[in-house]
This record gives structure tokens, C-alpha cells and sequence, in this order.
């Protein structure tokens, strides 16, 4: 049976339930997810850096990695080419391209990223932007913004001043604002002495980065938590609950990474809570194992449940989706394609759910018939939706686009070794 069938056969089940796919199509077509840079040459950048500190790790010697910003480049063309929609690139501070004599961190200008602006613009994808607190000599102890070092702190504080100025600049050029989102790796391994502090240190910090205030229509800032990591097990300066309190003060967006929490929490679950207090809300979509291991993201539940949340929550101009991970053990293309399509699939269940019907069977205590009702959405065909949704886009179907990839690999990928 052709898709088109297909299709027409899971619009008249779904329309059953009062659901338009046609509507959900067009809706689906609409969000850009923002694709994570680094995923591409398991966070390297182009700084010449040949270790990863800060408690991040890319496990893995896959072959074909992108050494240069044209091999990135390259790689995201492909990886783009192959998932539905129109996206963003989410880019890290690292990936300066330099074509002269290079910045340190603390000097980089609008023109280090210039080239990534005409990439951007002449596919028709915007940029955000995210300062690199780590794999640098100023961030060997592990400490940057609450550094007990007064020049330690002023060098990560220019820092984040040159990448805001940068974000800013991004959003000019491209006509919307770039998210410019903070994430810091500071923390102590085993429990602390002292855990004001630190947190007193990185609060006048955050006060110098932000006493500039910039274009809102051109740049959103961002902050990023964390509850543990490699090396800072014990104790995060920047908490889920320091940044949630300064992000409220200060007029910011709240970043929720749903890895940077204890297994057991959820992500899903914090979003309403948010919304109520916040205009806008931002998300590092990855999959922990376990811990922050940022696996590459899965159609699993937790995905299904935070596109759920966004959706019930008439949230999708709200809340703003990226994802954050690396994988150096798998053809690191196909690593990008999987998870974005996963995002775009898990949003697309989400707008396939009749989520007033189920409201009012949960608000008149019929939970027999909520259960039922909500398990036999599960056998819904979203899955012919979902490769309509794909026809419609120009890119392959599942099972038929890892070809592209297998061919791309054996005449690029494997050339690099």
C-alpha cells in the first residue's frame, strides 16, 4: 500500500477521535528544533584542544569524525538532508573559526563566526549560541565563574560578555532571537566546606554578564543546572534551584536538561510548573543511563512524556527545544538524524493525542476510562502519519534513509581516516 493510502486510512482512524493529522502535519512542520553542533566532532571545536575537561566525555573512536569547520559543515548538510522541517544550529562558543590570528576566550568577536551566519543564512536556519566553559587552561581546577580567583572569574566573565554580544549579533543577522544559554561545570567531587560561597561568587558573576542589557528581540539568555557530574558528584555551584531563583529575579529563561537531574525525577513534570511563572522556558532534550551520559535520544518515554507536557500545555511557541548529545561509538550523521526525528516523532504523538477529551475524563475522576482510552492510543497508526509527514519534506522514510547514511560514510566519512 502506497503512503499516501496509508495516510488517508490513519486520518479517517484518527479523525474517529477528533483529531485532524492535516492540522498536526501543519504544526509539526512549524517547530525547529535547534541541532547541537558538537555531536558532529565529539566536542573538539576548532580550538586545536586534544582533551575534553569540565566533566565532559565522548566515548567512542567511531571513524570519520569532522576535523574542520567545512567537514562540520558538511556533515550537518547531510544530516539536514535527511530529517523533515526547517531547524536551527546550536552552536558552542569552541567553534570560533579563526582565519588569522586566533582569540582566546575572552576576546572573541562577531567576526570569529561569521562563517557560520552565511552557512546559516544560505539554507535558510538560524543560530543559538553557548558560551565554552571548559577544555581551556582557565578551567583546569574545575572552577570558572565561582573561581575563588578574582582573575580567573574576570577571564570567564569577559568571556560570557563577548558570547552574549556574539548571540546578539547571530539574532540581527537572522532576523529572531538567538538562545544564548550558560552552562558551567563548577562543582567539588566530595562534599564541601563551604557552599555559600562558591554560590555568593557565581551570583556577582552572573550580575557583571548581565548588567548589559541587550536587544531581547535578538538574544534570550539562558541558564543551564546541573545536580552531579564527572568530578563534581558531591556538590554543582550552578543547582537546579539557584539558577530556577536568579533566572526569576532577573527576567531569564530557565534551561531544563532533562540529564542533569536524578534519575528519577522528571523533566515532564517540571514544565507546567514553569510556564506559570515563566514566558518562556528552554530544553537540552538528550538520554541519560544511568547518570549525564547523553546518549543519543530515543522514541522512549520520557521524550513522549516531555512533548506531551509541551503540547497539553498549548506551549509550542514557548518553550524552546534543543538537544545535547554526543555519541563518538556510532556513525556520529546518523546519531543526529535518529534523535532529531525522534523529537520531531514524539511531538507528532503529542498532536495526535485528543488532549481535551482526556482532560475531562481526568477532571470527572474517570480514570477506568482514561487508562483505557490512553492505552489505545499506543496502537494508533502515528507511524503512517509520520512517513507522510517525511514524503511530504522530500527526505526517506524510516528504514530508507540509513542507506544515504551507509553511502555517505564509505565515499566521505571513511576518507577522513
Amino acid at each position: 500500500m502506497s503512503i499516501n493510502k496509508r495516510y488517508m486510512s490513519a486520518k479517517e482512524r484518527y479523525a474517529q477521535i477528533g483529531i485532524d493529522t492535516d492540522a498536526a502535519i501543519k504544526t509539526l512542520q512549524n517547530i525547529s528544533i535547534s541541532m547541537h553542533c558538537w555531536q558532529g566532532d565529539d566536542v573538539q571545536g576548532f580550538e586545536g584542544s586534544t582533551r575534553l575537561s569540565g566533566g565532559i566525555q565522548a566515548t567512542g573512536n567511531y571513524p570519520g569524525k569532522a576535523r574542520n569547520p567545512q567537514e562540520l559543515m558538511q556533515d550537518i548538510d547531510k544530516a539536514f538532508s535527511l530529517i523533515p522541517g526547517r531547524h536551527r544550529i546550536n552552536l558552542h562558543a569552541s567553534y570560533a573559526i579563526f582565519k588569522g590570528k586566533r582569540a582566546d576566550r575572552d576576546a572573541l568577536l562577531p567576526g570569529h563566526f561569521k562563517d557560520w551566519v552565511d552557512f546559516a543564512k544560505s539554507r535558510g536556519l538560524s543560530l543559538d549560541f553557548n558560551p565554552t566553559f571548559f577544555s581551556h587552561k582557565m578551567a583546569e581546577s574545575g572552577l570558572t565563574l565561582s573561581h575563588p580567583d578574582r582573575n580567573i572569574r574576570q577571564f570567564w566573565i569577559s568571556h560570557a560578555k563577548c558570547t552574549r554580544k556574539i548571540a546578539e549579533y547571530f539574532g540581527k543577522e537572522q532576523g529572531n532571537p538567538c538562545l544564548h544559554n550558560i552552562w558551567i561545570p563548577d562543582g567539588y567531587k566530595d562534599n564541601p566546606a563551604d557552599r555559600l560561597s562558591p554560590r555568593l561568587r557565581l551570583k556577582e558573576s552572573l550580575d557583571e554578564i548581565f548588567s548589559e542589557k541587550l536587544d531581547k528581540n535578538f538574544i534570550l539568555d539562558s541558564l543551564e543546572s546541573k545536580v552531579f557530574g564527572i568530578g563534581v558528584e558531591s556538590y554543582t555551584v550552578g543547582s537546579h534551584e539557584f539558577y530556577l531563583s536568579y533566572c526569576a529575579k532577573n527576567g531569564l529563561i530557565c534551561l531544563l536538561d532533562n540529564g542533569h537531574f536524578h534519575p528519577t525525577e522528571s523533566v515532564a513534570d517540571k514544565i507546567s510548573s514553569l510556564l506559570l511563572f515563566f514566558d518562556k522556558l528552554a530544553l537540552h532534550v538528550t538520554r541519560p543511563v544511568r547518570w549525564d551520559s547523553d546518549h543519543v535520544v530515543l522514541l522512549d518515554e520520557e521524550i513522549k512524556q516531555i512533548a506531551l507536557e509541551i503540547v497539553r500545555c498549548n506551549a509550542l511557541d514557548k518553550v524552546l527545544i534543543g538537544l545535547d548529545y554526543f555519541d563518538a561509538s556510532i556513525n556520529r550523521v546518523a546519531a543526529w538524524v535518529v534523535g532529531m526525528r525522534n523529537m520531531q516523532k514524539a511531538l507528532l504523538i503529542a498532536l495526535l493525542t485528543p488532549h481535551e477529551g482526556l482532560a475531562k475524563l481526568q477532571s470527572e475522576g474517570s480514570f477506568t476510562e482514561l487508562m483505557v482510552k490512553t492505552e489505545s492510543l499506543k496502537t494508533f497508526p502515528f507511524g503512517d502519519v509520520w512517513d507522510y509527514f517525511c514524503e511530504k519534506n522530500g527526505v526517506p522514510t524510516d528504514g530508507k534513509w540509513l542507506e544515504e547514511i551507509k553511502s555517505y560514510e564509505s565515499s566521505v566519512l571513511f576518507e577522513r581516516i
